[in-house]
């Protein structure tokens, strides 16, 4: 247990918590609060629509990551200047929105927005370099899991906080400048973390920023196999997770009550759980070891969905099995992010972490999203689950052909 304590205590490791929570809380200020907002003062539903178009800045935060690893800010470095840089212009965009509203200054508003959620990707690719730059090897998953408690802590903050306080104490826009200085407040934890020990120089051009990752990455051996890895890990999971909910409601016949307190509390809790015992045991057992572990154990935790859906209706059948899937969701993630940290050279992190983490999502975006509806209406519900059990197998036969690679990964980081 002091092994464990040291490494969430230690003082590369600790930060992260606050750096998560600065990270996860503008998504949804720009996303769910903000629609809200405008749901309540009555802004048009194909208005509302747009807004979802403000978060476009996080799926293309690649393209202007060489940026961020080409240039620094002059104060605190490489990595930390960036971050406090966009954390302050953050505070006072997030507390700036204050001002408009949707009702009368909705074009003005959305700009605003466009433009935190443009710094908040901003703020993510430094802060992945930095994580990716400053943790050693063994507290790569103690850092993803401190990273993924602060972001879904800010998520609650963010969002159902918000919507209380809007609701019921102090109004959207008091709300929006109370979220403005509690960003404010996250530039502590980036004046509390640590320089990397090794800082890399960075890139001498922006053209050898944009090219010398791609090329230093395909140089590697296995690079396109270690890629279709990045996208087949977690794709057991994302296919279970696609419909999810749409499946307690409407296959199981759950109501919204009990889904979204089970969604809500539970698999939250299950998550954060998860994820900080997965970064435990990551440093125990190494990185390749807990890939296979958590990767298993996330295959098998979709059989849990196939047994509420052949089972009789009973909340604690689905609690349980809501609760399982996320602790092995949990685990797994904090492995996956820790192999992506392994996999960026520091020169070129920012980069290859933003390209990496985009790849990422390619199955969860253009495989399970559009492919799930199709088999629930071949299998029915219980042969879909039993079918993405099988979806996860692919990810798993290939990380062990990667295997040496993966393990070597380690050894070069001792």
């Amino acid at each position: 247990m002091s092994v464990v304590a040291n490494i969430y205590t230690s003082r590369r490791v600790a930060p992260l918590l606050v750096l998560g929570f600065s990270s996860g809380l503008p998504l949804a200020l720009t996303g769910g609060t903000l629609q809200a907002w405008a749901t309540v003062e009555g802004v048009s539903l194909q208005d509302i629509g747009f807004l979802t178009l403000v978060g476009t800045a996080y799926t293309l935060k690649f393209l202007w990551a060489p940026l961020v690893d080409r240039y620094a800010p002059p104060l605190l470095g490489r990595r930390r200047g960036w971050m406090a840089v966009t954390q302050v212009l953050l505070a006072l965009g997030i507390a700036g929105m204050a001002l408009l509203s949707p009702g009368a200054h909705l074009l003005p508003l959305a700009l605003l927005a466009v433009a935190v959620a443009f710094l908040s990707a901003t703020q993510d690719i430094a802060f992945d370099a930095y994580s990716t730059d400053v943790l050693h090897k063994e507290e790569r998953g103690a850092g993803a899991a401190v990273k993924v408690l602060g972001y879904r802590v800010a998520m609650l903050v963010s969002g159902g906080l918000a919507l209380i306080l809007a609701d019921s104490w102090l109004g959207w826009r008091a709300t929006y400048v109370l979220m403005g200085g509690l960003m404010l407040l996250c530039v502590l934890g980036t004046l509390w973390g640590p320089e990397p020990e090794h800082p890399a120089p960075p890139p001498r051009s922006l053209g050898e920023a944009v090219t010398e990752p791609l090329q230093e990455f395909f140089s590697r051996r296995g690079a396109l196999t270690v890629l279709l890895l990045i996208v087949l890990y977690k794709l057991g999971d994302a296919f279970a997770g696609a419909l999810s909910t749409t499946f307690l409601l409407r296959g199981a016949g759950f109501t919204p009550t009990e889904v979204g307190t089970v969604n809500k509390v539970l698999g939250l809790a299950s998550t954060i759980v998860g994820t900080l015992a997965g970064g435990a045991l990551l440093a125990r057992i190494g990185l390749y070891r807990s890939l296979m572990l958590f990767g298993l154990l996330q295959a098998v935790s979709n059989l849990g969905y196939w047994v509420v859906a052949v089972s009789p209706h009973h909340v604690y059948t689905m609690a349980a099995a809501v609760g399982f899937e996320n602790l092995c969701g949990g685990m797994g993630t904090a492995a996956f992010v820790a192999l992506l940290m392994a996999l960026c050279r520091q020169e070129f992190s920012a980069t290859q972490f933003a390209l990496l983490s985009a790849l990422s999502a390619v199955g969860r975006t253009y495989l399970a999203g559009p492919l799930t509806p199709v088999l629930v209406g071949k299998l029915d519900w219980p042969g879909f689950f039993l079918v993405t059990v099988l979806i996860a197998l692919p990810g798993l036969v290939l990380l062990r052909m990667r295997r040496g690679d993966i393990e070597a990964l380690d050894a070069d980081a001792a």
